[in-house]
């Protein structure tokens, strides 16, 4: 097999430079494909910076991934070359333990990421277990099914987990990257959607994605008229907030779920929890079968994110701007 070819980083924080490995004979059960796009997550800026302690060098990251199928392993018959597909943040699987066996691979112990231990989607070619590649549905372009692969299906998980539906009050917290795909979803499950920013320009373009309310968090009025309102929030930022208020938003049995990662501790008052039986929890990616089924709603309920596009060249230049958060919000690099 020829060698493949991207962009990896050499040392934490460092600029991605030119870089190529031999991926060796193709496995049985694997499948390579050929990229034609891959978004920038922030997951990949984390293991850039070895923020998680995990990253080992040099690496290519990227891990929402779409192409074609450009060779299959011997026992891989559910795909085809020249199908095209998508890999996401997870590339592996054990596929005996009880979570497996459960259909929900995100939570193995094993589990293997797209971009961990391993080379990523800043690349032209990749390889993974066959049971991860997913076709794409025809309707949706490939740029904007990219972000979907990981930052879609982090939304759309914890939604499909909880039970939203069209009696739902839904509120989404953060309107970047994750919170304008989240809307859209929340929207096409025939939810009420509340939409939390600080950002009050965002207020129109919001509307337009679905959202029915929206709240001005720097207001605390606007803050406090939301109180015992919403059964379902999903908080998508990577920023500290006031948590109670949140919690003073849910209403009995309703659930506050975190996806994005604030960076200091959270904490809460207890009686809310017990008075109301109010619940918090949080979500990782969904497993294949999940993944596929939200590449087919999205399809069918026009779904998609909203991307800025670079060549996989600049890929530098899209990351600092994503750094900057400049981005409108999404990011793709493509060959």
């Amino acid at each position: 097999m020829a060698q493949i070819h991207g962009y990896a980083a050499h040392a934490a924080g460092a600029e991605l430079l030119p870089f190529h490995y031999d991926p060796g004979k193709l496995g049985p059960r694997e499948v390579e494909i050929a990229i034609s796009h891959c978004g920038i997550c922030h997951s990949d800026l984390h293991l850039i910076s070895n923020d998680w302690g995990i990253s080992q060098y040099p690496f290519i990251p990227g891990h929402e991934i779409v192409g074609k199928v450009a060779a299959v392993g011997a026992e891989v018959h559910t795909l085809q070359p020249g199908q095209r597909v998508g890999l996401g943040w997870q590339s592996g699987s054990c596929g005996v333990c009880e979570w497996c066996l459960r259909g929900m691979e995100n939570l193995c112990p094993e589990a293997e990421a797209t971009c961990v231990h391993r080379h990523g989607g800043y690349a032209d070619r990749v390889r993974a277990n066959a049971r991860f590649v997913l076709p794409i549905p025809e309707a949706l372009a490939s740029d904007q099914a990219a972000p979907l692969l990981c930052g879609g299906i982090t939304v759309y998980n914890p939604m499909r987990t909880h039970g939203v539906n069209p009696s739902s009050r839904v509120g989404i917290v953060g309107m970047g990257g994750l919170g304008h795909i989240a809307i859209q979803f929340a929207h096409a499950f025939g939810a009420h959607v509340t939409a939390f920013s600080t950002s009050a320009e965002k207020e129109p373009e919001v509307r337009a994605l679905g959202a029915h309310h929206f709240v001005n968090t720097r207001e605390s009025k606007a803050m406090k008229t939301a109180a015992g309102t919403l059964d379902f929030i999903l908080s998508t930022v990577n920023a500290d907030q006031d948590w109670a208020n949140y919690l003073q938003a849910l209403r009995p049995t309703g659930t506050l779920c975190f996806v994005g990662v604030p960076p200091a501790p959270v904490s809460f008052p207890a009686f809310p929890l017990i008075s109301g039986m109010r619940v918090i929890s949080g979500s990782p990616i969904g497993s294949p079968s999940r993944l596929l089924e939200m590449l087919d709603v999205a399809a069918r309920h026009g779904v998609k994110a909203t991307i800025e596009s670079f060549p996989m060249a600049k890929v530098n230049q899209a990351i600092e701007k994503v750094k900057k958060n400049k981005v409108r919000y999404r990011a793709v690099v493509t060959n």
